[in-house]
């Protein structure tokens, strides 16, 4: 037998980041720079320095997140919550604030706030300013305008003294190939939000062939989620974003051929040997086996003696109610008896009868139920049984003023009188513990069969959440198409996968299969993941800042950022291509100064 493959969720909380006491050694002989790896799903930041008392490693790592409060009524303003200081996103998954659209920072105010938990947490001690050097991860072909607004942050808000821009993915490549560089290959960078192909041609990006696929890891625990809200409903507000996160990063896998895949998962001992459960939280506790029988047993008595006073109250209201009524129809009946027919033939019209008969009918009526109200209310107070609710029809109101009913009405129902008997209680038998009839645990089990598959195959095929792009083989294919068949078997030969959603089991597989069918017979091809898909990136761009701490390569300095504008990049090894922006030519006014003269004429002439 297949063992039980029953997995509880973690739901970690973030622990708050503490306030780190920088080594001396980051600050003399000179400051060290300060690398920072803005993503859009996590910021990772630490020290370059080759001292080994620095630890080379990211020193901080949290969500690129922020959440605003809207503060106390009486007293507290709005607080400002950043990364790990949040605890745990979902109860504020509606204050949630990120400064990315996509994978590029558009919100600067809420990117400061980002920077700014990063300055204090490192103890970054300069007053008033960030005298270190910083290498900044950004976007591949980064818009202008977004590097021009992070520049101007940095230099006019910070005061850094010189800035240095790379592409994550790139980074990442520089650090597994050191040994090898400058080489060339085909990066293939899958992250939170997008999907790069990125050919590098020695050493460096060929930014014209770079092609995006606006499909990452968000996609995917959103379109989990979407799937396991539909296949359980019972437990929609347990599926959290959280949750599905922590399902891809542990129980997923891509498929190598996802229609045989799915094939596999109809039979019935396939899913059963690789189904995952995943068991939500529950209570245990069930309201019938918490509470005693003694107590069950005076609490219902409770109930019953608060039914006995309401029925109790209810009946001398209906006799009361009679009993008005039955004086009003003796009252006519008296005016018959003393002769004063026009007013009795009044009181007829008003009460919507028709003759004396009829309402010595009702008279009779109405005195035998109040005689019988009588009689239950004096058999309820000297016995021991407890009465149900009166469950009777009332005698419709028969006030002159008010009353649309006729009496006829009145008549028929009290012929069904008797079929409303009451009824008196059994004596409660003491009630034994209940106990559950299914697995309670098993009930709040999610069961993960292909949904285990069918989340990470959206980057191969987009149609399945209705998006119309190309999925990565025919991607990588296109941009294969564009170089020689020479440089396509140099760029094969490195196909290199970076990013945190490369780290599905089989994906790799996946992509050599993908390379197999598209490659010429024959055709060699070798593909590798990254040591560390989602630290890489970091490591990279350490690694470049301490070899390039005292040189001018890739460093922008704050002279260039007023001369040259924010948006200028100067290019290294693993940063975009800088694309200037070229400005129409105005032409010269001198030139304009005689044809506008042509145009008038003389004053003096015409006149």
């Amino acid at each position: 037998a297949a063992p039980t493959r029953v997995f509880a969720f973690r739901d970690a909380r973030w622990a708050p980041d503490p306030v780190l006491e920088p080594s001396a050694a980051v600050r003399s002989p000179q400051p060290a720079p300060l690398v920072i790896d803005n993503g859009s799903f996590q910021t990772r930041a630490g020290w370059a320095c080759p001292d080994p008392s620095v630890p080379a490693e990211p020193l901080l790592r949290f969500r690129s997140l922020a959440a605003r409060s809207r503060g106390a009524r009486g007293g507290a303003g709005a607080e400002t919550q950043v990364g790990n200081d949040l605890g745990s996103p979902e109860p504020l998954r509606w204050l949630l604030r990120s400064p990315f659209d996509r994978n590029v920072p558009v919100q600067l105010e809420l990117q400061e706030l980002l920077l700014d938990h990063v300055f204090q947490r490192l103890g970054v001690s300069s007053q008033g300013c960030v005298d270190h050097p910083i290498v900044l991860t950004e976007a591949v072909c980064n818009p202008l305008y977004s590097r021009q607004m992070m520049s101007e942050l940095l230099f006019e808000c910070y005061q850094v003294p010189k800035v240095s821009y790379g592409v994550d993915s790139l980074y990442s490549f520089y650090h597994n190939r050191r040994q090898n560089w400058p080489c060339s290959g085909l990066v293939i960078s899958s992250g939170y939000q997008c999907t790069h192909i990125l050919p590098v041609l020695e050493g460096r990006l060929d930014a014209k062939n770079c092609k995006r696929i606006n499909l990452g890891g968000c996609q995917a625990a959103v379109y989990l989620q979407r799937l396991l809200q539909l296949k359980y409903p019972g437990h929609f507000a347990a599926i959290t974003l959280s949750r599905m996160e922590e399902i891809l990063h542990e129980h997923s896998y891509v498929a190598q051929d996802y229609i045989e895949e799915l094939q596999k998962w109809r039979c019935p001992e396939y899913y059963e040997d690789n189904v995952h459960k995943m068991q939500l939280p529950f209570s245990n506790k069930l309201l019938g086996s918490t509470v005693a029988s003694e107590e069950k047993q005076e609490k219902r008595q409770q109930q019953l003696r608060r039914l006995q006073e309401l029925n109790a109250r209810r009946r001398e209201e209906k006799l009361q109610l009679d009993q008005e009524r039955l004086d009003r129809l003796l009252y006519v009946q008296e005016l018959l008896e003393d002769g004063q027919m026009d007013q009795f033939h009044k009181a007829l019209v008003e009460l919507n009868m028709d003759s004396a008969e009829e309402l010595q009918s009702y008279i009779n009526k109405l005195s035998l139920s109040v005689e019988q109200t009588k009689q239950k209310i004096l058999q309820s107070e000297v016995s021991i049984e407890v009465d149900v609710v009166d469950s009777k029809p009332e005698t419709p109101d028969l006030d002159p003023l008010g009353s649309e009913q006729s009496l006829e009405d009145v008549e028929s129902i009290n012929e069904f009188e008797p079929l409303f008997a009451e009824e008196q209680p059994e004596v409660e038998k003491p009630v034994a513990a209940v106990q559950p009839v299914f697995n309670l645990a098993e009930y709040h089990q999610l069961f993960l069969g292909t949904e285990r598959i069918r989340a990470p195959e959206i980057v191969f095929q987009p149609s399945l959440i209705g998006e119309d792009q190309a999925g990565i083989a025919e991607t990588m294919q296109y941009v294969l198409e564009r170089y020689s068949k020479e440089q396509q078997a140099i760029l094969v030969q490195n196909v290199f996968l970076t990013g945190g959603n490369t780290m599905y089991p089989g994906l790799k597989a996946r992509i050599q299969k993908e390379l197999l069918e598209m490659r010429p017979f024959q055709s060699s091809f070798q593909v590798s993941l990254a040591s560390s898909p989602v630290l890489d990136a970091w490591y990279g761009a350490r690694d470049w800042a301490v070899e390039h701490m005292n040189r001018e390569e890739g460093w922008i300095s704050r002279k260039d950022y007023e001369e040259k504008g924010g948006e200028y990049l100067k290019e290294h090894c693993a940063s975009n291509v800088y694309v200037p922006i070229r400005l129409p030519k105005q032409a010269p006014r001198a030139a304009e100064a005689p044809s506008r003269a042509s145009g008038t004429g003389n004053p003096g002439e015409q006149a």
